[in-house]
């Protein structure tokens, strides 16, 4: 019989899109707490630990720069937003971020953390003070599936598999006392469109949507379900990589046999799960990425039947009749051997679509 895991709905919706509307400056708090490498597993019912939360930064600021991580500060967004004045005189910049912009330089806030208004409480950007790498922390719960599947994600030996595209992770640390944990990952951007860096040309784009497929597959062949595949949850390097993130709903259902859910919510949703109807994760997530990939192909004006067809076989009502995640590769890479006659060589705007625009 199938394991049935009744699924939460109490989780707001992620936006990935980084946005710049703007600030507010916090103060310190130089409260010690202490940190450890590792957790135990939890309970798959245990939505307490699941939910997101809300911590104060201030708090566990000592703890990134203790590891060499920098968390932006007002003196940071101030030097940001003179920047984008500098380059883009006529860009719009949000009311909120004036003060900021009229404070001067050594004012008496220039220290405080300065949380970006456009994200979501548990995330914060931050620079690595060894190589200046931009980073995005996300806190969680301490003992979360999010935290477990990164780690998993992470870690060897599947951090070493070429089929992996989960976003690059810096680091992985907790604060024991308050069960909270962070994970420390590469900025990249959900901006696909070709003149924010995502693919401009066919050639790129087919590139791209592999990758995206490569992974639904790899997370699947490990027996994980991201359960929220959509182009919100998809960012880019803009150096042709591409990744999903928010792994809030994601499962991990190794040693669980046609294990089943109940009560999904997401942003892409399969008929079935709108039915109330025990629904197969796996087959969840070849729903979403079929829409997923219809949704870019419009867009983008790419016009590709073969690839339209392909994610409407995704997108079949009928869950059994839908393809297994490693089945839509193998049509993908028969439909791109097909068509690729029909695909310019080359790409002459390929240094235009790979360069990177600075965020914040």
């Amino acid at each position: 019989m199938p394991s049935v895991i009744r699924l939460s709905s109490s989780l707001p919706s992620l936006s990935s899109k980084f946005s710049t509307m703007g600030f507010s400056a916090w103060d310190t708090d130089s409260e010690s707490c202490g940190y450890s490498s590792g957790c135990s597993d939890c309970s798959l019912e245990d939505e307490d630990v699941n939910s997101r939360i809300k911590p104060y930064w201030p708090k566990y600021r000592y703890l990134f720069e203790e590891r060499g991580y920098h968390l932006d500060t007002v003196r940071d967004a101030r030097a940001y937003y003179r920047r984008v004045e500098e380059l883009s005189p006529d860009v719009f910049l949000h009311d909120s971020i004036s003060s900021i912009l009229c404070s001067e330089e050594g004012s008496s806030n220039d220290n405080e953390l300065c949380p970006d208004a456009g994200l979501p409480d548990n995330l914060f950007r931050g620079i690595k003070a060894s190589d200046g790498k931009k980073f995005v922390a996300k806190a969680i719960h301490a003992y979360s599936r999010e935290y477990e599947i990164v780690r998993l994600l992470s870690s060897q030996p599947l951090c070493d598999d070429p089929m992996n595209h989960t976003i690059p992770i810096l680091d992985l640390f907790e604060c024991a006392a308050d069960q909270v944990a962070f994970i420390v990952m590469e900025e990249w951007s959900s901006q696909l469109i070709p003149a924010s860096g995502g693919p401009c040309c066919l050639t790129l784009f087919l590139e791209a949507v592999r990758q995206w497929i490569e992974h639904t597959v790899f997370m699947h062949r490990n027996h994980i379900a991201h359960l929220d595949i959509s182009l919100r949850n998809l960012v880019t390097d803009f150096q042709g990589h591409y990744s999903y993130i928010d792994f809030e709903l994601s499962r991990n259902f190794d040693g669980i046999q046609n294990p089943r859910i109940f009560g999904h919510h997401a942003t892409e949703v399969p008929p079935e799960c709108d039915s109330g109807s025990c629904c197969d994760p796996f087959q969840v997530d070849v729903w979403a990425l079929g829409a997923l990939i219809r949704r870019i192909c419009l867009i983008l004006e790419h016009d590709v039947p073969e690839l339209v067809q392909l994610s409407a076989s995704m997108m079949n009502p009928c869950p059994k009749s839908r393809p297994r995640a490693k089945d839509v590769l193998a049509g993908f890479d028969e439909m791109v051997a097909r068509i690729r006659p029909r695909i310019p060589e080359g790409c002459t705007k390929k240094q235009d679509c790979t360069k990177i625009r600075e965020p914040r």
